[in-house]
């Protein structure tokens, strides 16, 4: 591990080799077990007590099995404790880095100031996809940590994806668990029917796969599928789970929710008028018409596109923010609470052309060479400046740029 940061440091870096598989590219790091549940804390004390984003999504349980993390308590205090395997973790590309000439992963915080409920604190970057029980077993009973051995630390090899969307984790749990061990068969039928289910994840991970892959659409070809580069492509600014997370708010307000109610059998009760102000694709989403719902995203991002067509192309171009997830958020937020649902009014459904959208984007005083991150710093306040422009809060004379 190449890391100079000591144990209490909340920035960790680390030397990591790229695997490349059919499931999606993931990262291979040797990380002491101290430093592992300093990033994983949060997730494995919850599967004491509820379910993580995973389980919900699965609509499984799987609890911390006390006498399985005993066995392992006193395992890891003998002298020939090993784990040859790997834990799995899956980590929000907003807590990492990858230096492909150093090829060094860094992992770190981060923290988001226009919604603080988003920000994800040093305990929390860690999901753990497998490997709950090992990670247990470093604490004893009241969760302090126990892994400092005499003679050296414990160190652990991690396998980390980067910017997996809820359904690709689902993906890779279902792989570990399931196609590797012998299982309940109901488990199995239980995801086969998720599968099929039209739950708001999958309905906004379709969307993600369709726009995609459209060779007309303005973003084929140019979204990550697991947040690093699909191999045969150079250049993609925005990853899936920063799509589907933005497209989510359009559609549910409790999605776990719907998604239990959904895989019951249950049918959603059609929005209000109040609820769709808010949550303007969600007829849509209940009706699973996932091609009305591609069609708005894809005409509004084609007029923007059409706007500012040089700095939307230049994907390459570093410091440029247009194509990436910082303007891609705003750019949805405008387009939820004050774009769409002026254009479609009592129009439940509506898909609106692209030039219904240029009305809205005629005001913006940005030509294709401001879309700068001097301008708009990386980071959510960059991402708070540039919606108060598009919303006409301020203007680019307000803007101070960072050197």
């Amino acid at each position: 591990m190449n890391n100079p940061n000591n144990e209490n440091d909340t920035t960790l870096t680390f030397d990591a080799l790229r695997v490349s598989q059919p499931v999606g590219e993931f990262f291979l790091i040797n990380i002491s077990a101290r430093k592992l549940v300093s990033i994983a804390y949060a997730d494995v004390r919850r599967l004491e007590a509820e379910e993580r984003d995973v389980e919900k999504y699965l609509g499984i349980q799987r609890p911390l099995k006390d006498y399985r993390v005993n066995e392992i308590r006193a395992y890891i205090q003998g002298p020939y404790a090993t784990f040859p395997t790997a834990i799995i973790l899956a980590v929000d590309e907003k807590c990492a880095e990858y230096d492909a000439k150093n090829k060094t992963l860094t992992l770190h915080p981060y923290e988001d100031e226009v919604e603080p409920e988003n920000s994800i604190s040093q305990d929390k970057i860690g999901k753990i996809l497998d490997g709950q029980h090992r990670i247990a077993g470093f604490f004893d009973k009241e969760w302090n940590f126990i892994g400092d051995f005499e003679g050296g630390k414990f160190d652990l090899n991690a396998s980390i994806f980067i910017g997996a969307d809820l359904p690709e984790q689902a993906n890779i749990f279902a792989t570990v668990n399931l196609a590797q061990t012998k299982v309940n068969k109901s488990l199995v039928y239980d995801l086969a029917e998720l599968a099929r289910a039209p739950t708001p994840f999958k309905f906004c991970h379709n969307i993600a796969v369709a726009l995609d892959s459209t060779k007309a659409s303005p973003f084929f070809k140019r979204i990550k599928r697991l947040g690093v580069a699909t191999p045969g492509r150079e250049n993609e600014p925005l990853t899936q789970a920063a799509f589907v997370e933005s497209l989510i708010p359009f559609i549910s307000a409790k999605p776990f929710i719907d998604q239990r109610d959904q895989l019951r059998g249950k049918t959603l009760s059609e929005p209000t008028e109040k609820e769709l102000a808010i949550r303007p694709l969600r007829s849509l989403f209940i009706r699973n018409e996932v091609t009305d719902a591609a069609e708005i995203i894809f005409n509004y991002f084609k007029a923007i596109q059409n706007k500012w067509p040089k700095a939307w192309d230049a994907i390459e171009k570093k410091g440029n923010l247009l194509p990436k997830t910082n303007a891609f958020k705003a750019f949805m937020r405008f387009l939820r609470t004050d774009v769409y649902p002026k254009i479609a009014g009592d129009k439940e459904g509506y898909i609106p052309k692209p030039n219904e959208f240029i009305p809205f984007l005629k005001n913006v005083d940005l030509n294709d060479q401001e879309f700068t991150t001097s301008k708009f710093v990386p980071g959510s306040g960059g991402e708070a400046s540039f919606l108060k422009l598009l919303r006409g809060q301020i203007s680019k004379a307000d803007i101070v740029e960072s050197e």
